[in-house]
């Protein structure tokens, strides 16, 4: 359950640092959106240090990879409502189950 926590945590800093920080350049909001953005990204990149040990650097952002393209299609409908598709859908199944198999547990060494 950490582990999923970890990376709904690390989606959330990512998705929302970078959807600040696109406010403040597309949508000319305020610096400080900008600068809020900023220290939200900046957050984001220790959340993956506090995942288990047994998986490597690598595998982490490989398997975050996937979850964020989910993340991120949730968000453009939650936040942009931009619905997704039936495209959208299966590609972030697609992801998920890529994730899933990255993330499983090795035995040995």
């Amino acid at each position: 359950m950490r582990v999923i926590g970890l990376f709904v945590l690390a989606g959330l800093f990512e998705i929302g640092g970078g959807y600040l920080v696109w406010l403040w350049l597309r949508q000319q909001r305020s610096w400080l959106v900008g600068v809020c953005g900023m220290v939200i990204l900046a957050l984001y990149g220790f959340v993956p240090t506090f995942q288990p040990a047994e998986h490597p650097f690598g595998r982490i952002y490989a398997a975050y990879g996937a979850v964020f393209i989910v993340a991120s299609v949730l968000w453009g409908w939650w936040v942009d409502s931009q619905r997704p598709d039936l495209r959208d859908a299966i590609g972030s199944a697609v992801c998920l189950a890529g994730a899933a198999i990255l993330m499983w547990p090795r035995s040995g060494p």
